[in-house]
């Protein structure tokens, strides 16, 4: 997994990309927002806000299959970083039943300390295929460099959703962290999502990880339950 390379993912992009650029040419430019805040910030398995609350806010421009977004949130890793800003763009083609998510994500950190370097980049490959009335699918992350300048990581997560009842809806997701060195683990959730409106919805989510009690001695992988609120338009 480790030497898994962005080229493999620009190699499936362009297999996709044909028909459905053709498909959605026509398709105008679309702008949305979201705004949001949970009782914990968890990214992976690991609290980015040392167990506290989460306010976080984000913009994405859509033109036909291609997007280019940003997204910020309050973090707190004991020092005097405070707020982590990525950005991000990409596009996402249809290949038969599969619809794809090809991109490359920057994440930033203000306030770092003097001689931190936390930021980093990374490319992603997803894919989800209509499972009944709900969806399953798996994505692959990659960076050569990840959070710290601690040497390239890549992510495999498998995935899905369901909807259960008018509004109410199940999602999970599990996935395994590759860490060059020691530090591997896996991590996994699952949650109850609830659509108020259109606009507003709730999740509850229950977080885990593989990570001994004995590595982290903050808790910041224990388990833990999460309550967000959200607004997107």
């Amino acid at each position: 997994m480790k030497s898994f390379k962005l080229a493999a993912i620009a190699a499936t992009a362009t297999l996709a990309l044909g028909a459905a650029a053709q498909a959605k040419a026509e398709d105008g430019p679309s702008v949305s927002f979201n705004v949001g805040a949970a009782s914990d910030y968890v990214f992976r398995g690991y609290s980015q806000t040392d167990s506290k609350p989460q306010v976080y806010g984000g913009a994405d421009l859509g033109i036909g299959i291609f997007y280019v977004g940003t997204w910020l949130s309050n973090v707190d890793f004991g020092d005097s970083t405070s707020m982590e800003y990525d950005i991000y763009a990409g596009f996402k083609p249809t290949l038969g039943p599969v619809s794809l998510d090809v991109g490359l994500l920057r994440y930033g950190y203000t306030n770092q300390e003097d001689g931190a370097d936390l930021d980093f980049w990374e490319g992603k490959l997803a894919g989800s295929v209509a499972a009944g009335k709900g969806t399953v699918g798996g994505a692959v992350y990659y960076t050569p460099e990840n959070f710290g300048q601690t040497g390239q990581a890549t992510y495999v997560e498998l995935n899905g959703s369901m909807p259960i009842a008018e509004k109410f809806s199940v999602s999970g997701a599990v996935g395994h962290q590759a860490l060059e060195g020691d530090g591997d683990y896996e991590t996994w959730n699952l949650g109850l999502g609830y659509a108020i409106n259109d606009v507003f919805g709730l999740d509850l989510r229950y977080w885990d990880t593989s990570v001994d009690e004995s590595d982290d001695p903050l808790k910041l992988t224990s388990a833990r339950v999460v309550i967000g609120l959200k607004a997107a338009f």
